[in-house]
């Protein structure tokens, strides 16, 4: 038994098109291989791990002897965003998908109860980037009190508000409104993200690492949860703690950036003698570069991810197991800006494995969740995804 797992989902690294990839206008999306052909990359632990074996990565070559297992694992759940990746993890299925207004920005009526209910006058309500945005309406935000809302591809309501003129408590109250309003089934979206940002006009506005996201709770309890009813520890890194609605979790570290995201990491690796999860998110591939379709950005974060991935490597106890994963895909060589519905990574490795290798295709996330239940003697609900955990086959 391991004593502890570390989950690292990088998020939105797929790895290939699903089957059902034409129902989601994704057919052809593969993040990491079309990332290295595009873009020569250094990644030497990934590599070593397996990663390379099991994609076909231009420049990297296979290694004859992977430090360990691998696999690649098909989403069952219906959607291709973030909430639904990170819950199906944990063992939870979305057959619907949430609510998206891509198209038509959010129904008036909803504008007018925020509006009413903020005090502000409501400008944007569009799908945008959120660097457009800003550079578009902040000037007029900051300058008549208004209040920007926009969404995007995925299921969201965003909320800019300028760290200097409106404050962060206010803009974060304006968001636990929108939350509330947005439970209404018709409105349902995923998240309210609240969006700060300094500056006083265009070409100077830069969001602030003081983002927090308001999800919905998951429908029942998750794996989690049961760690967590079970005494065991489940720290999470990153914005784990808002995708799960703080439930499940033991405790919460926020990250800045992704690279501070793997040295918090790093440091628990180090210094926590805890026993049970330590559930790692590290969005920037996705916010940064998925979305902004930026090839180069989300490369070199990759490499500053594998340079981490070096140091953690080191800091890991002979008794833990790490595994890497991610949550969807986000093509930065495929049109538009929304997720693509791929495959992802499942990289498995402990200090103390004596074999390692290719492990038959898994069929949905939740081979994670029941991995980690069944190494602590624990079960998954029959409420939950009914997956067959890998533990014995990790030796």
């Amino acid at each position: 038994m391991f004593k502890r797992i570390f989950v690292i989902v990088i998020d939105s690294l797929g790895i290939g098109e699903m089957e059902d990839s034409k129902k989601y206008d994704d057919l052809g999306a593969n993040t990491l291989e079309h990332i290295a052909e595009k873009v020569k990359l250094n990644i030497p632990n990934l590599q070593k791990l397996g990663l390379a074996n099991l994609c076909d990565l231009k420049n990297v070559p296979k290694v004859e002897k992977p430090l360990g297992y691998f696999a690649k694992v098909k989403e069952k759940s219906n959607g291709k965003d973030t909430m639904t990746g990170h819950w199906e993890m944990m063992g939870i299925e979305t057959k619907v998908p949430f609510k998206t207004f891509t198209d038509t920005g959010f129904p008036q009526e909803l504008i007018k109860e925020l509006e009413e209910k903020t005090g502000r006058k409501i400008i944007g309500n569009k799908s945008s980037s959120g660097t457009e945005i800003l550079d578009e309406l902040a000037e007029e935000e900051i300058n008549k009190g208004y209040l920007i809302v926009y969404t995007s591809a995925d299921s969201v309501l965003q909320i800019c508000g300028n760290e200097e003129t409106m404050g962060l408590e206010n803009l974060y109250k304006y968001c636990e409104i929108a939350r509330e309003l947005t439970m209404k089934e018709d409105w349902k979206v995923g998240r309210i993200i609240a969006r700060p940002y300094t500056g006083a006009k265009k070409g100077e506005f830069k969001r602030t690492s003081n983002r927090h996201d308001y999800a919905l709770a998951p429908p029942e309890k998750t794996v989690l949860d049961i760690l967590k009813d079970n005494n065991f520890d489940v720290i999470s890194i990153g914005k784990i703690n808002d995708i799960f609605a703080e439930q499940g979790i033991t405790k919460a570290i926020k990250s800045k950036s992704s690279v501070e995201g793997m040295e918090q990491a790093i440091e628990v690796a180090k210094n926590e003698y805890f026993n049970g999860l330590c559930f790692v998110n590290l969005v920037d591939f996705d916010a940064l570069w998925g979305h902004r379709r930026d090839t180069e950005g989300y490369a070199k974060e990759l490499e500053m991810f594998d340079e981490k991935l070096g140091i953690f490597l080191e800091a890991l106890h002979q008794d833990d197991l790490l595994i890497i994963t991610a949550d969807h895909g986000n093509d930065p060589t495929y049109k538009g800006t929304d997720h693509t519905r791929e495959k992802v990574p499942f990289i498995a490795y402990s200090k103390n494995f004596k074999d390692s290798g290719k492990l038959d295709e898994q069929n949905s996330f939740a081979v994670i969740g029941a991995t980690i239940l069944d190494n602590f003697n624990l079960k998954m609900p029959k409420s939950l995804i009914d997956e067959t955990s890998l533990i014995y086959k990790l030796k």
